[in-house]
């Protein structure tokens, strides 16, 4: 594979387009704060999609970093509000927008991130505007609906794995895919090839989301990078809980039940007795083998999308990495 076709190549394009891009200056505190989140670090994994996508179908893939920044600009603008509503201290180990500056500050910057990642937007070339703004316009409003769904079941005990499934495509995955066809559609991809780089985003997102899950109970807390139970301490409704209250029979059901409704209890008790409920019941296998199943879609998406096979093995070479995560 030549340099020019590097991962490593397509992220120095986009930490260069990150460094460049003005958002505003005046006033300050309205500005600041974007430069600050942007800068934060990540793995910036969208857009190193969107690159790669618009790779498989030519080699003028630069066209596509201003667009492929505005998803990262976007991304980051959720995060921000989120941190928001979850009251997070920390984003990447460093203070929150809202505890670095206040609140108000953090909801009005975070309103001109959206505004930018339009303005990044515009950079697509005029045959295909329309369709690039249509469809990021459809994903931003799903990435809200999701989020709202999952605070909506919060105050819920009876969410079942198909509303699961479906609020973590919203808040997750439909990103993932929308960057996947961003690239396609700017390279000038026919439509059925950028659908199929969308489901399989979205499909490598769901994956994603219950890795995630799985790895807040069974995975290395040195590799995970945070607190391993924190989704048991908190009741936080994820697949492996659902299954589990789904699953869950006779005294283990109300032992499970037990655990959800206390309020005064041992954190590590609580990890160590709802894990091994789970384990009891195999929510473990479970959730392997459907993350390996929404994987398994993802590269078989990929596959089938009609291009050269080295610039399909880039793409498929490099979400293998990736999921191969611990953290």
């Amino acid at each position: 594979m030549t340099s020019t076709t590097s991962p490593l190549v397509f992220l120095e394009a986009i930490h260069q387009e990150i460094q460049q891009t003005e958002y505003g200056q005046q006033p300050a505190e309205l500005y600041d704060p974007i430069g600050y989140i942007m800068n934060l670090g990540g793995k910036r994994m969208r857009p190193l999609l969107t690159l790669m996508a618009a790779y498989l179908f030519g080699d003028d893939w630069k066209k596509a970093i201003k667009p492929a920044v505005a998803v990262e600009v976007f991304h980051n603008f959720t995060l921000m509000h989120d941190d928001i509503m979850d009251q997070a201290p920390l984003r990447r180990g460093q203070p929150t927008v809202h505890e670095k500056w206040n609140h108000n500050i953090a909801i009005l910057s975070g309103d001109v991130m959206l505004v930018n990642a339009y303005k990044l937007l515009l950079d697509v070339e005029i045959p295909h505007l329309k369709k690039v703004l249509s469809h990021f316009n459809r994903t931003a409003a799903e990435v809200c609906e999701g989020q709202q769904l999952d605070m909506n079941f919060e105050t819920r005990w009876d969410v079942s794995e198909e509303e699961y499934i479906e609020m973590i495509k919203l808040k997750t995955s439909v990103l993932l895919g929308f960057a996947l066809e961003l690239g396609a559609i700017i390279a000038g991809a026919d439509d059925e090839a950028s659908a199929l780089l969308c489901e399989g985003g979205i499909n490598i997102g769901l994956g994603f989301q219950l890795k995630d899950d799985l790895l807040d109970v069974y995975g290395d807390p040195v590799k995970f990078g945070k607190q391993v139970g924190g989704d048991i301490i908190a009741n936080k409704k994820t697949f492996l809980l659902i299954k589990a209250l789904q699953l869950a029979e006779g005294d283990l059901k109300t032992e499970l039940t037990g655990w959800l409704r206390a309020t005064d209890f041992d954190k590590q008790e609580k990890v160590r007795a709802v894990t091994a409920i789970y384990d009891q019941l195999g929510i473990r296998q479970l959730t392997e083998e459907r993350i390996n199943n929404y994987f398994t879609q993802g590269f078989t998406n990929f596959g089938q999308v009609s291009a050269e096979p080295d610039r399909k093995a880039l793409l498929i070479d490099f979400t293998e990495q990736l999921i191969g995560r611990e953290s």
